[in-house]
């Protein structure tokens, strides 16, 4: 039988990689290359100087040895740190079509870290609820990007709640050099959801002055417009907290898209004041477009 399921296992995982490979075509991997650059410049070689080069970049030590003027070349630093935090609490198995919020954090992990391997960049992994799930240190290669998958995709939480602070904490503690940190949730808030985002957008500004930070909001379309299907039982995946809905009613569901709409906006508020890239996503739109759109936008940006 454990032989049985991890046959599985892998199956899965190969699946995801032939169909992400797909998907992160030259389109998707060259924006992915212009909007996440090096940082810095490697010596590349000494070559003898030619009318029109900088006399700044001129080596004068083999100029003097040679006789003859060189100039050092340099080429761009291009490998980075990738760090994707997935959040796998237990509101993300929630879907109401053919997919969950969880399937597709996976799917947009998947598709960061075959780009990020596509560039030669080192990957690592947090899975989060309200404690740190699994880490994973940033490492290259194929076998280390299909292990991050596998986590991903079958890794088996203890906690069913979410806190954000715990993984910007953690990020900040154990990686030394800045890296691009992709925070991917639904950030569905504990608590008071005012109170909560108070709290979160400080940590948000800290950690993204720290790191490249990008926030990946994923919902389901039924957690903003509620369909006419008489009396439901909502009940929230984290707490188990249930409430009972008329939703026949014009009033409820007029008052329950208000109240998402409004958190949708304080959320987005909190990002912008804290400086962050964002991109929202949801589970009947396919990611790989808006992730294109996201980048090209942000190359935008920074040019």
């Amino acid at each position: 039988m454990e032989t049985q399921i991890t046959k599985e296992i892998l199956r899965k995982v190969r699946q995801v990689e032939v169909r992400t490979s797909r998907l992160v075509n030259d389109s998707l991997a060259g924006s992915y290359h212009s909007v996440f650059k090096g940082r810095g410049m490697n010596f590349d070689e000494v070559r003898e100087y030619v009318p029109g080069d900088d006399i700044r970049a001129i080596d004068w030590n083999v100029t003097a040895r040679t006789g003859v003027p060189h100039i050092k070349k340099f080429t761009e630093e291009r490998e980075l740190t990738i760090m994707l935090m997935i959040d796998i609490s237990g509101s993300g198995d929630f879907g109401s079509g053919a997919g969950t919020k969880r399937e597709m954090m996976a799917e947009l992990g998947s598709i960061l870290a075959f780009s990020a391997r596509r560039n030669n960049d080192k990957v690592g992994l947090i899975l989060f609820s309200d404690f740190v799930e699994l880490y994973v240190p940033a490492q290259k290669g194929r076998s280390h990007i299909l292990r991050l998958i596998r986590e991903i995709l079958f890794f088996q939480p203890q906690g069913t709640k979410t806190d954000l602070l715990i993984p910007l904490d953690f990020i900040n503690r154990v990686a030394k050099r800045r890296c691009v940190t992709f925070l991917i949730s639904d950030f569905c808030l504990p608590g008071v959801f005012d109170e909560a985002l108070s709290r979160l957008q400080p940590k948000l500004q800290i950690t993204n002055r720290r790191h490249d930070l990008i926030a990946m909001i994923v919902s389901d379309p039924r957690e903003h417009q509620l369909p006419d299907v008489g009396w439901l039982t909502l009940e929230d995946a984290e707490s188990g907290e249930q409430v009972e809905l008329n939703t026949s009613d014009p009033a409820i569901r007029r008052g329950y898209a208000a109240l998402a709409a409004s958190r949708h906006n304080s959320l987005h508020r909190a990002m912008r004041t804290a400086g962050l890239d964002l991109l929202d996503l949801s589970t009947d739109q396919p990611s790989i477009q808006a992730l294109l759109t996201f980048f090209k936008s942000r190359q935008r940006r920074q040019r």
